[in-house]
Protein backbone atom coordinates (compact mmCIF):
# COMPACT_ATOMS: atom_id res chain seq x y z
CA UNK A 1 0.00 0.00 0.00
CA UNK A 2 1.32 3.45 -0.91
CA UNK A 3 2.07 5.99 1.76
CA UNK A 4 -0.52 8.79 1.79
CA UNK A 5 2.34 11.31 1.53
CA UNK A 6 3.37 9.85 -1.85
CA UNK A 7 -0.09 10.37 -3.40
CA UNK A 8 -1.22 13.49 -5.25
CA UNK A 9 -2.58 16.19 -2.87
CA UNK A 10 -6.08 16.21 -4.39
CA UNK A 11 -6.33 12.45 -3.89
CA UNK A 12 -4.94 12.81 -0.35
CA UNK A 13 -7.70 15.32 0.44
CA UNK A 14 -10.37 13.04 -1.03
CA UNK A 15 -9.12 10.00 0.89
CA UNK A 16 -8.97 11.83 4.22
CA UNK A 17 -12.60 12.88 4.03
CA UNK A 18 -14.11 9.94 2.17
CA UNK A 19 -16.87 8.33 4.24
CA UNK A 20 -16.07 4.65 4.42
CA UNK A 21 -19.01 2.28 4.73
CA UNK A 22 -18.81 -0.19 7.59
CA UNK A 23 -20.95 -3.29 7.75
CA UNK A 24 -21.68 -5.30 10.89
CA UNK A 25 -22.46 -8.51 9.04
CA UNK A 26 -20.64 -10.44 6.36
CA UNK A 27 -22.12 -12.53 3.55
CA UNK A 28 -19.43 -15.16 4.05
CA UNK A 29 -20.74 -18.71 4.23
CA UNK A 30 -18.68 -21.70 5.37
CA UNK A 31 -18.00 -24.24 2.63
CA UNK A 32 -20.19 -27.32 2.72
CA UNK A 33 -17.92 -29.20 0.27
CA UNK A 34 -14.16 -29.70 0.02
CA UNK A 35 -12.64 -27.10 -2.31
CA UNK A 36 -11.67 -29.80 -4.81
CA UNK A 37 -15.39 -30.49 -5.30
CA UNK A 38 -16.49 -26.84 -5.59
CA UNK A 39 -17.45 -24.84 -8.66
CA UNK A 40 -15.56 -21.52 -8.56
CA UNK A 41 -16.21 -18.14 -10.21
CA UNK A 42 -14.07 -15.00 -10.17
CA UNK A 43 -15.24 -11.48 -9.42
CA UNK A 44 -12.93 -8.49 -9.76
CA UNK A 45 -13.25 -4.74 -9.24
CA UNK A 46 -10.42 -3.99 -11.66
CA UNK A 47 -12.84 -2.88 -14.40
CA UNK A 48 -11.81 -5.43 -17.03
CA UNK A 49 -13.90 -5.65 -20.19
CA UNK A 50 -13.83 -7.37 -23.57
CA UNK A 51 -13.11 -5.53 -26.84
CA UNK A 52 -16.79 -5.77 -27.87
CA UNK A 53 -18.02 -4.43 -24.50
CA UNK A 54 -18.21 -0.81 -23.37
CA UNK A 55 -15.56 0.47 -21.00
CA UNK A 56 -16.54 1.60 -17.50
CA UNK A 57 -17.34 5.18 -16.53
CA UNK A 58 -16.47 6.74 -13.17
CA UNK A 59 -18.90 5.59 -10.48
CA UNK A 60 -20.18 2.94 -12.90
CA UNK A 61 -22.09 0.31 -10.92
CA UNK A 62 -22.61 -1.99 -13.92
CA UNK A 63 -20.67 -5.19 -14.53
CA UNK A 64 -19.17 -7.05 -17.46
CA UNK A 65 -19.60 -10.76 -17.95
CA UNK A 66 -16.30 -12.42 -18.84
CA UNK A 67 -16.50 -15.90 -20.40
CA UNK A 68 -14.16 -18.53 -18.97
CA UNK A 69 -12.91 -19.29 -22.48
CA UNK A 70 -11.40 -15.81 -22.96
CA UNK A 71 -7.66 -15.36 -23.38
CA UNK A 72 -6.53 -12.95 -20.66
CA UNK A 73 -4.41 -10.83 -23.01
CA UNK A 74 -7.53 -9.55 -24.85
CA UNK A 75 -9.00 -7.99 -21.70
CA UNK A 76 -8.81 -4.20 -21.37
CA UNK A 77 -8.52 -2.26 -18.11
CA UNK A 78 -11.33 0.23 -17.53
CA UNK A 79 -10.61 1.25 -13.93
CA UNK A 80 -10.96 5.04 -13.62
CA UNK A 81 -9.50 5.93 -10.21
CA UNK A 82 -6.52 8.29 -10.24
CA UNK A 83 -5.36 6.62 -7.02
CA UNK A 84 -5.07 3.22 -8.69
CA UNK A 85 -1.81 2.20 -10.32
CA UNK A 86 -2.73 0.00 -13.32
CA UNK A 87 0.80 -0.71 -14.51
CA UNK A 88 1.01 -4.19 -12.97
CA UNK A 89 -2.29 -5.48 -14.35
CA UNK A 90 -1.57 -3.99 -17.75
CA UNK A 91 1.41 -6.37 -17.81
CA UNK A 92 -0.35 -9.36 -16.21
CA UNK A 93 -4.14 -9.43 -15.89
CA UNK A 94 -3.81 -12.37 -13.48
CA UNK A 95 -2.68 -10.01 -10.72
CA UNK A 96 -6.28 -8.78 -10.37
CA UNK A 97 -8.24 -11.41 -12.29
CA UNK A 98 -6.41 -14.74 -11.91
CA UNK A 99 -8.14 -16.66 -14.70
CA UNK A 100 -5.01 -18.49 -15.80
CA UNK A 101 -4.04 -19.40 -12.22
CA UNK A 102 -7.50 -20.83 -11.50
CA UNK A 103 -7.44 -22.79 -14.75
CA UNK A 104 -4.22 -24.33 -13.44
CA UNK A 105 -5.89 -25.11 -10.09
CA UNK A 106 -8.73 -26.83 -11.94
CA UNK A 107 -6.28 -28.86 -14.06
CA UNK A 108 -4.43 -29.91 -10.88
CA UNK A 109 -7.70 -30.97 -9.21
CA UNK A 110 -7.38 -28.36 -6.44
CA UNK A 111 -10.80 -26.94 -7.32
CA UNK A 112 -13.71 -28.98 -8.62
CA UNK A 113 -14.55 -26.89 -11.66
CA UNK A 114 -14.31 -23.37 -12.98
CA UNK A 115 -17.55 -21.61 -13.90
CA UNK A 116 -18.26 -20.82 -17.55
CA UNK A 117 -18.47 -17.08 -16.75
CA UNK A 118 -16.95 -14.56 -14.37
CA UNK A 119 -17.70 -10.92 -13.55
CA UNK A 120 -15.86 -7.62 -13.58
CA UNK A 121 -16.97 -4.46 -11.84
CA UNK A 122 -15.48 -0.98 -11.67
CA UNK A 123 -13.74 -0.30 -8.35
CA UNK A 124 -13.57 2.97 -6.46
CA UNK A 125 -17.32 3.61 -6.60
CA UNK A 126 -18.21 6.55 -4.37
CA UNK A 127 -21.98 6.19 -4.85
CA UNK A 128 -22.57 2.43 -4.47
CA UNK A 129 -26.35 2.32 -3.90
CA UNK A 130 -27.17 0.94 -7.43
CA UNK A 131 -24.40 -1.63 -6.94
CA UNK A 132 -25.83 -2.73 -3.59
CA UNK A 133 -29.48 -2.72 -4.63
CA UNK A 134 -29.34 -3.84 -8.26
CA UNK A 135 -26.18 -5.06 -9.97
CA UNK A 136 -24.55 -7.06 -7.16
CA UNK A 137 -27.81 -8.96 -6.50
CA UNK A 138 -28.13 -9.64 -10.27
CA UNK A 139 -24.66 -11.18 -10.32
CA UNK A 140 -25.37 -13.12 -7.13
CA UNK A 141 -28.49 -14.58 -8.76
CA UNK A 142 -26.53 -15.58 -11.88
CA UNK A 143 -23.94 -17.31 -9.69
CA UNK A 144 -26.73 -19.18 -7.89
CA UNK A 145 -28.24 -20.17 -11.24
CA UNK A 146 -24.81 -21.45 -12.32
CA UNK A 147 -24.61 -23.42 -9.04
CA UNK A 148 -21.34 -21.73 -8.07
CA UNK A 149 -20.08 -22.78 -4.63
CA UNK A 150 -17.23 -20.27 -4.26
CA UNK A 151 -16.91 -16.71 -5.56
CA UNK A 152 -13.30 -15.54 -5.39
CA UNK A 153 -13.21 -11.74 -5.13
CA UNK A 154 -10.17 -9.73 -6.13
CA UNK A 155 -10.85 -6.16 -4.97
CA UNK A 156 -8.55 -3.42 -6.24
Amino acid sequence: MASLRKIDQIIQFFMRFYRIQRYKTSPNTPLSLPLNECKVALITTAGFYLPEQNSFDSNDCSYREIPNSIQTQVLSVGHKSEAYDKRGIEIDVNLAFPLDRFRELEAEGKIGSFNHRHFSFMGSITKPKPLITQTAPEVAQMLKTDEVDVAFLTPV
